[in-house]
C-alpha cells in the first residue's frame, strides 16, 4: 500500500519560516520525482516545486529563492524548505510522487497558515 504522509506545517507569522516533510512508503521512492503543490481557499492547485529523480528541480516564480525542495532517498523522504513566508503562501500543501507508466499519488495533504 503507497503512503505519502505531509508533516510540519502550521501557523507562522509573515517572514518565517517552516519546513515540510513527506515520508513515502509503498514505493521504490528513488525513480519518483517527487513534487509539492498547494491549493489556497478559493485557488486550484498548483505545481510549488519538483524534483526529478536524478535530482533537478524547477519551482514555481512566486516561490523562487524562498522555497527549496529536497530528498533524501535513504529515507524516502522529500521536504520544502520554505523560507520569508508571505500571507499568500497560506494554502494546503500536497506530497505527490509521479513514477513510471503514469503511477501518480498524492498524501493527504498539511496545512500552511502565514499571518501577516
Amino acid at each position: 500500500q503507497v503512503q505519502l504522509v505531509e508533516s510540519g506545517g502550521g501557523l507562522v507569522q509573515a517572514g518565517g519560516s517552516l519546513r515540510l516533510s513527506c515520508a513515502a512508503s509503498g514505493i521504490t521512492f528513488s525513480i519518483y520525482a517527487m513534487g509539492w503543490y498547494r491549493q489556497g481557499p478559493g485557488k486550484q492547485r498548483e505545481l510549488v516545486a519538483r524534483i526529478t529523480s536524478g535530482g533537478t528541480t524547477n519551482s514555481a516564480d512566486s516561490v523562487k529563492g524562498r522555497f527549496t525542495i529536497s530528498r533524501d532517498n535513504a529515507k524516502s523522504t522529500v521536504y520544502l524548505q520554505m523560507n520569508n513566508l508571505k500571507p499568500e503562501d497560506t494554502a494546503v500543501y500536497y506530497c505527490n510522487a509521479d513514477g513510471p507508466r503514469f503511477l501518480n499519488y498524492w498524501g493527504r495533504g498539511t496545512q500552511v497558515t502565514v499571518s501577516s
